[in-house]
């Protein structure tokens, strides 16, 4: 009888000898040389994918933003001092997350858990914000479902917090990774990786909190 081949077992062990090996092995750090331009290209090319599906919901807001249907606007539901304080919190944890990356240039992994740690915190800050602003228009009766307006913009606040979510549960298995195998050229690149989505969520970011927060509050 012949023998069953599992081809999800066979790529696992791929995935494990590109990615999870000793930094000092000459051998395997060829193999990272050739994986590492590989996968960035492909999470380049993801970003480009989720410049789309941003670019499509900020559009549908433009549409929709003047939609009011007899309810309230922009300029009576926003707190911009709130906003601001969210928003640095998010620029903020840019700022540490950069400095996560000096550290790792450094081959230094403690300040990297250090600066990591502060970037999760200042992510689950701007999270904490966010869910307590969906709460609170929520209970004075501006849901989603009150206008198209609101619709449209609890759709792109709410698309843009899922994606910090994510990367808040990445960075969580970031720490997981280093403080298993610490700097591998594994854990790099993965740390590269998070890195260009962090400062790309910040870019959008900008864009949420200029187009939706200071022009619907003008």
């Amino acid at each position: 009888m012949s023998k069953t081949i599992n081809p999800v077992a066979g790529y696992e062990n791929q995935i494990d000898s590109a990615y999870d090996h000793n930094p000092n092995d000459a051998h395997h750090a060829g193999d990272h040389h050739d994986e590492g331009p590989k996968v960035t290209l492909g999470f380049w090319i993801y970003l480009m994918s989720d410049c789309i599906l941003f670019a499509s919901v900020f559009a549908t807001y433009a549409v929709l933003k003047d939609n009011i249907a007899g309810g309230p606007n922009g300029r009576e539901l926003f707190d911009l001092p709130y906003v601001a304080v969210e928003t640095a919190l998010l620029l903020i944890s840019s700022l540490t997350y950069g400095l996560a990356m000096i550290s790792m240039e450094a081959n230094k992994l403690k300040p990297v858990i250090g600066w990591l740690a502060i970037t999760a915190l200042c992510g689950l800050g701007f999270m904490g914000m966010e869910i307590h602003e969906f709460i609170k228009l929520i209970e004075e009766g501006a849901g989603p479902g009150r206008s198209a307006f609101l619709s449209a913009f609890f759709t792109l606040v709410g698309t843009h917090g899922l994606h910090v979510t994510s990367g808040l549960i990445w960075m969580g298995a970031m720490f997981v990774h280093l403080f298993k195998r610490g700097l591998t050229p594994a854990n790099r690149i993965r740390l590269m990786t998070l890195s260009l989505f962090w400062h790309f969520l910040d870019i959008i970011w900008i864009g949420v909190f200029t187009i939706v927060y200071l022009m619907g509050a003008a």
